[in-house]
């Protein structure tokens, strides 16, 4: 072969290998676009959303019945086993001509006590009633029910409570004013407007120093705190100290209390009555430049909250006596320091009206 036909094969074979090259390269191109088309155009199998859960609608609380307050709810507290057997003659007072004579004691219904109505402590000097023997004689409920009615006693309306020496618990007075102020008796008269016998200058009732004086007929009987006697009994301590029954037959305590009234391990507390003078005097009162505001019982509103003591001076609670709680009422410092009604149910006997329609003290 010739040296020129020689070169013309080695041209051709370049040729050859060039177009083999160029035709690998364009046909790599096209399958990396073709690829890159196809994997553009092929839809990716989309996520299917979780379809959302339809949120529980929340379940309306039933609201809840508000429970129908009776008319007359009560409640029963036994008083069985306190001072059920007692009986004491006591001469111990020098300003006392007699003997003390009282005894208490319980049925399986009733609590009841006889006594002549004479103090077991010192007294103050009266000049004009001296103090009588009386023949007393009255009962208790045993088992008191406590209900949402309130009844004023008292003088005539009825016997309101006895202290446990059997003397007589009896707040207010039998004294009146007329509506211009100048016609007021001690005993009673035309007028309508009613003495307060403590924490006033204006009306003279001769009370002692155990804020108590003597009745006609000799009847010594307390308007507030016995003070001799409360000593007497709790040794001067200031403690809380069980010193009478009310006619419902709950218990009566004088001055002191738990700050806490279900909790016996908390502080003693001088405890205080809710009442307060009207801002404004009623129509027709005696004018007040005679006669200041809280000479008469009008004079004097309940205002639940102000002091620890319900419109009867009374509340439910623990006592030394009554570790697992009961209505209970107070002698106080403050108006109207004693219990003017009571809360538990009376009946007609011994001298206890049957109980009639609410009544507000100082109305």
């Amino acid at each position: 072969m010739s040296e020129k036909g020689f070169i013309n094969i080695q041209i051709k074979r370049k040729n050859s290998i060039r177009n083999l090259v160029l035709t690998l390269i364009v046909c790599s191109i096209f399958l990396i676009t073709a690829c890159e088309t196809v994997m553009d155009t092929t839809p990716t199998t989309p996520t299917v959303p979780t379809t959302p859960t339809t949120p529980t609608t929340p379940t309306t609380p039933t609201t809840p019945t508000t429970p129908t307050t009776p008319t007359n709810p009560t409640t029963s507290s036994s008083t069985s086993g306190v001072l059920c057997d007692v009986n004491v003659s006591d001469n111990s007072s020098q300003s006392v001509n007699f003997s003390s004579i009282y005894a208490w004691n319980c049925s399986d219904t009733e609590r009841s006590i006889t006594a002549n109505g004479i103090p077991d402590h010192e007294v103050g000097t009266f000049t004009r009633t001296q103090i009588a023997e009386q023949t007393i004689s009255h009962s208790f409920p045993l088992a008191p029910v406590l209900t949402d009615a309130a009844q004023e006693l008292g003088g005539p309306r009825g016997t309101l409570a006895y202290a446990l020496n059997g003397i007589k618990f009896d707040p207010g007075t039998a004294g009146t004013c007329n509506d211009s102020g100048d016609d007021c008796s001690p005993a009673g008269g035309t007028g309508t407007w009613s003495q307060e016998a403590l924490g006033t200058n204006s009306f003279n009732f001769g009370e002692d120093f155990n804020n108590a004086h003597v009745q006609p007929g000799g009847v010594y009987h307390y308007h507030g705190i016995p003070e001799s006697y409360l000593t007497k009994l709790s040794g001067g301590q200031a403690e809380m100290t069980l010193i009478g029954w009310a006619s419902d037959g709950f218990p009566i305590y004088a001055r002191y209390g738990y700050s806490d009234s279900t909790d016996a391990s908390s502080d003693i507390k001088v405890i205080t009555g809710s009442y307060k003078t009207k801002a404004i005097p009623d129509a027709n009162r005696p004018s007040t430049d005679l006669y200041e505001m809280g000479m008469f019982s009008q004079d004097w509103e309940y205002v639940s909250g102000l002091g620890d003591l319900d419109e009867c001076n009374g509340r439910t609670g623990v006592t030394p006596e009554f570790p697992n709680g009961i209505y209970h009422y107070f002698a106080t410092d403050t108006y109207p320091f004693m219990t003017r009604c009571v809360k538990g149910e009376v009946t007609a006997d011994n001298n206890r009206p049957p109980r009639t329609n609410s009544t507000s003290l100082g109305e």
